[in-house]
């Protein structure tokens, strides 16, 4: 059902679109029934015309011939009169009933048939020139059919568009709003009207979204405090457990992979609340090598105190300009990573431009290879890291399982 919906919103003819349509058609409608209303008009008048044209002829050569006058009844081209019971009257007209009659076979003449004192008297008038004025007249009023039709729908379209650029406006302010939660003042560029509802509507949103951000970086701050009261306690007794001198070897391989799970823990708990924070990100200015020998340390905390851990070779010069907590983050997790596909390896940290390399054996020579790469959301990375990485605008590329490029510009 829902996909059905989406069809009909997808297929659905624009606003502007179906505005131009409605008034085409109510320009089409208008035209039509004045063309009509004049055509009806025009043969109305042109039946009372021969009506009034004709009665007078029959009254007044009725007056005449009853008054015994001399009275040759009209034989022209636009005007004859008979008399109905005289010899050479058309026998036609001689079975015609009283009143105005068209003349069928006769295009635009009217035939009046009139009981007078002197008679029944026929007069027949030839309108076929007003005939001709109405064909023009026709043609004339198709063609305003067709070009109001037109009219009304240029204008409808220009108007729509005219209408519906504040439309335009809100839409584009919409779509400029950050995708941080902020609160948006819209309505107060839009008119007063169902435009302005609409815009106090998202304002509005916009508010709930900021309320929902705020309780929800108020849970991230106590979750975090209490995540970290208890992992730091199970830390700090296996680091103690660790140091006694007691503990047989079997023991010593659990309480280290207790360790490294208390601190997988406290890395993964770090990640998610730096995800998650919606501060704005704090640039300063950090020693390169510092800056890696601090994600050492932070991802292999017991590198030096046990043998069977990786060696970090740290090649780098110069300063950066980074978020200096959601690189650390980032950057450790990623050697961590390499770390557990080589344990017993040598792990190289290079930076070289604006790109850190980390590679389980490999030279500064090699830092611009043409190899082909696939991006850390292509699965074979962490969620978590790539949320970071989006979050600082970096990009991981892992080439392999034991080669990683950060390039610190997308």
């Amino acid at each position: 059902m829902n996909n059905t919906m989406n069809r009909r919103t997808n297929t659905s003819m624009p606003l502007r679109r179906r505005v131009a349509l409605a008034s085409t058609l109510l320009g089409f409608l208008l035209s039509l029934v004045f063309s009509i209303a004049v055509v009806v008009i025009t043969e109305k008048y042109e039946h009372v015309l021969a009506a009034e044209i004709l009665q007078g002829q029959a009254e007044d050569y009725s007056l005449r011939l009853s008054n015994q006058l001399t009275a040759d009844l009209p034989k022209t081209h636009r005007l004859s009169g008979y008399l109905a019971s005289a010899a050479g009257t058309p026998p036609e007209y001689r079975v015609l009933p009283l009143g105005i009659h068209e003349d069928i076979g006769h295009d635009g003449s009217h035939i009046g048939v009139f009981d007078t004192s002197a008679g029944r008297l026929v007069f027949v008038i030839d309108l076929s020139d007003i005939e001709e004025l109405e064909v023009l007249l026709n043609l004339f009023l198709a063609g305003m059919v067709v070009l109001g039709t037109a009219l009304a729908g240029w204008l409808g379209w220009w108007l729509s568009g005219v209408a519906l650029r504040p439309v335009r406006s809100l839409v584009d302010a919409v779509d400029a709003l950050q995708v941080q939660p902020l609160r948006s003042r819209l309505a107060a560029h839009t008119s007063q009207d169902e435009l302005g509802k609409l815009a106090r509507a998202i304002d509005a949103y916009q508010d709930r979204l900021v309320d929902a951000d705020t309780r929800e970086q108020a849970f991230f701050a106590d979750a975090s405090h209490e995540l970290r009261t208890p992992l730091s306690v199970v830390q700090g007794v296996t680091e103690v457990m660790l140091d006694d001198p007691g503990n047989d070897p079997t023991h010593m391989a659990r309480l280290r992979r207790l360790e490294r799970g208390v601190r997988d823990m406290g890395y993964l708990t770090e990640a998610l609340l730096g995800v998650a924070r919606r501060s704005e990100l704090q640039t300063e200015t950090v020693d390169a090598r510092r800056f890696l020998e601090d994600a050492t340390h932070i991802a292999l905390p017991d590198i030096e105190r046990t043998k069977n851990q990786a060696g970090i070779a740290i090649e780098a010069t110069g300063t950066l300009q980074l978020p200096r907590r959601e690189a650390l983050l980032l950057v450790s997790g990623l050697l961590r990573k390499v770390a557990q596909q080589a344990p017993d390896a040598v792990i190289h940290v290079i930076l070289s431009h604006d790109e850190f390399l980390i590679d389980k054996q490999v030279d500064a020579a090699s830092i611009n290879d043409d190899i082909t790469t696939a991006r850390s959301d292509a699965g074979r990375g962490s969620a978590l890291l790539d949320r970071l990485a989006q979050r600082l605008g970096w990009q991981v590329d892992f080439e392999s399982a034991m080669r990683i490029r950060i390039r610190l510009r997308e």
